[in-house]
């Protein structure tokens, strides 16, 4: 039998860390490489070349850890990057790994979060700009009118260790008013940044009641199970001792204060280069 290797889950930051969460809510069995690009974020504002770029290379990092399969735990990254990354990468690197997103297991799942076919998405520029959701969101559900708001002030406010201060109420509230006079008619709102449940408490502050908030962790998390039994051959792949390993490629003591919050218990990181 060959060897079984932790899963890879990859974000540019800190959001992709409410994603392995519920990973290890879900299936908690697995073992778990988490890696935070922390000394280059946010991707957000950055091209569709850059973010590549800077993606590609840690997914060559994970596969050399033995991984073999890699998890995009950042909507920037699915949006910019996963596909090239899939079509064209993978078939010199190693076809028979796989490298997936956090985008497309949300978008199948759109039409039972909303009864007026109204659809909001909350997004950094990056995934705004790509149009992911929409395009997506317009395969399965082409009745569904979507509307993006791009709110480049949240990534920074959960990076700087603000969402529970009265500044981040603000840039909470303007985005969330500006969104719903663009569309009244919107009763779903998408996060579509893994950064965004960190904000969740204050962001139901400012949301009416009648409109569902739906957060990308438990949906991918539960996609991720269902890939996992209908693909036994990558399944046997993946080891299951129950651990968990965190990298960053910048300061190990902001990213474990912030993880910290997250889990609600101590983490040890380790700092890597990915250049």
């Amino acid at each position: 039998m060959s060897k079984a290797f932790p899963i890879g889950v990859f974000d540019s930051g800190y959001g992709g860390l409410t994603v392995l969460r519920e990973f290890l809510n879900v299936l908690p069995q697995y073992d778990y490489i988490y890696l935070g690009d922390n000394a280059r974020n946010p991707y957000g504002p950055r091209s569709f070349e850059v973010v590549h770029k800077y993606t590609l290379q840690a997914v060559q990092w994970f596969f050399k850890q033995g991984c073999q399969l890699v998890i995009l735990a950042c909507n920037t990254a699915s949006a910019k990057a996963l596909r090239t990354i899939q079509q064209t990468d993978l078939s010199s690197i190693d076809p028979n790994r796989r490298v997936l997103g956090v985008i497309r297991p949300v978008t199948e799942s759109a039409g039972k979060y909303t009864k007026s076919n109204h659809i909001g998405i909350l997004g950094t520029e990056g995934t705004v700009q790509s149009g992911s959701y929409p395009i997506e969101i317009g395969k399965f559900f082409p009745l569904i009118i979507v509307t993006q708001e791009a709110c480049p002030m949240w990534v920074p406010i959960v990076e700087n260790i603000e969402h529970e201060s009265q500044g981040a109420d603000y840039f909470i509230k303007k985005h969330l008013d500006r969104i719903l006079i663009t569309d009244p008619a919107i009763d779903a709102l998408i996060l579509g940044c893994t950064h965004y449940p960190m904000l969740l408490k204050k962001i139901k502050q400012y949301t009416p009641a009648h409109i569902t908030i739906v957060s990308q962790g438990e949906i991918v998390a539960h996609q991720l199970k269902d890939y996992l039994e209908r693909h036994p051959e990558m399944e046997v792949k993946c080891s299951k001792n129950g651990t968990k390993q965190f990298f960053t490629t910048d300061q190990t003591l902001t990213f474990e204060r912030i993880s910290e919050a997250i889990f609600n218990k101590a983490i040890n990181a380790k700092k890597i280069s990915l250049i």
